[in-house]
């Protein structure tokens, strides 16, 4: 028909490539503060006093700047700065213990998690996330699995990560270099950011002032940041971003030291075609954003996470 548009093309994910791949172990799970928030239910408000589930960055970050009168309004949405300002007129205790308050709650994990669970092949999960959905969602499906934490509150432990073998109670310090697991054999969760750990508070930990950010960044920078175990293992591997936009600080902080690892040729191999992929799943992300994931060799798609894994699990039960 005479002057009629074409329905631009939107290009899909490669379900059953990223599902194949996920089975058999070779897919890297990144999940960002996104990825808390899949299954939640559309539009619905969140409620401090009465949470039914986590706020997302901006909701958290509203919050802790009404508590402390925080001065400036249109940062107000911007949580490293806003936790900062925490941090200075209320100390780093009451801060952790605020955040204890809001995020270890009973929380519902999500198909997400549910999925990852599913999986029977030992996997690397990463996760800047501090909740713990994911090993909800591990221990309910039976699954055993390796924590190791990030532990940024701890000054008498840095320099080192904070490792809970399966069901143990306590962490073993380690130096990163000398962490020793099976990664062929077990699944681990590796919490970047720190996590809380609903049992015992005094290993609660958090990467989330701006200064936390820099201290993070000169760790990654000086290979002190990610146990150099998973190296090896990451270059071998498809990542796959969920929960992310580069606008995020934190992502923009990994990413400086991990997209090393990213679209990697195999050993001795030099064609191009040879190059292993990377994903991330973002919904409306800017012209800017798909040009920085571009640059990190990852293919971005756009569409929620929601949908992404409704559409994964679909692929993964034929």
């Amino acid at each position: 028909m005479a002057g009629a548009q074409a329905t631009p093309l939107r290009f899909e994910p490669p379900y059953g490539v990223i599902a194949k791949r996920l089975r058999q172990g070779y897919v890297i799970p990144f999940l960002g503060a996104g990825a808390s928030q899949v299954g939640r239910p559309q539009g619905r408000a969140w409620d401090p006093q009465n949470p039914e589930f986590l706020p997302s960055g901006s909701e958290l970050s509203t919050l802790l700047a009404e508590e402390t009168s925080f001065p400036l309004a249109e940062e107000r949405r911007n949580l490293a700065m806003v936790a900062s300002y925490y941090h200075e007129v209320s100390g780093r205790r009451l801060l952790r213990e605020r955040l204890r308050e809001i995020i270890d709650r009973p929380y519902s994990f999500g198909p997400l998690h549910s999925l990852l669970a599913s999986v029977s092949a030992p996997l690397v999960i990463v996760s800047t996330n501090y909740d713990t959905l994911l090993e909800q969602a591990f221990r309910a499906a039976g699954r055993p699995y390796h924590l190791v934490a990030y532990p940024a509150d701890r000054k008498d432990v840095a320099g080192s990560v904070l490792w809970w073998p399966y069901g143990a109670a306590d962490p073993t310090v380690v130096p990163p270099n000398e962490l020793d697991i099976d990664l062929s054999r077990d699944t681990v969760i590796f919490k970047m950011h720190g996590t809380i750990v609903t049992e015992a508070e005094r290993w609660d930990s958090f990467v989330i002032t701006e200064e936390d950010y820099i201290e993070f960044l000169s760790r990654m920078s000086a290979n002190a940041a990610i146990p150099s175990l998973f190296y090896p293992y990451f270059r071998e591997r498809s990542f796959l971003f969920l929960g992310y936009g580069l606008r995020d600080w934190n992502l923009r902080v990994v990413l400086r030291n991990v997209s090393k690892y990213l679209n990697t040729t195999r050993p001795n191999d030099f064609d191009e075609d040879e190059v292993i992929p990377s994903w991330a799943i973002q919904s409306n992300p800017s012209e800017l954003e798909r040009r920085l994931w571009a640059r990190k060799n990852v293919n971005i798609f756009d569409l929620t996470i929601d949908e992404f894994i409704a559409a994964l699990r679909r692929q993964a039960e034929r």
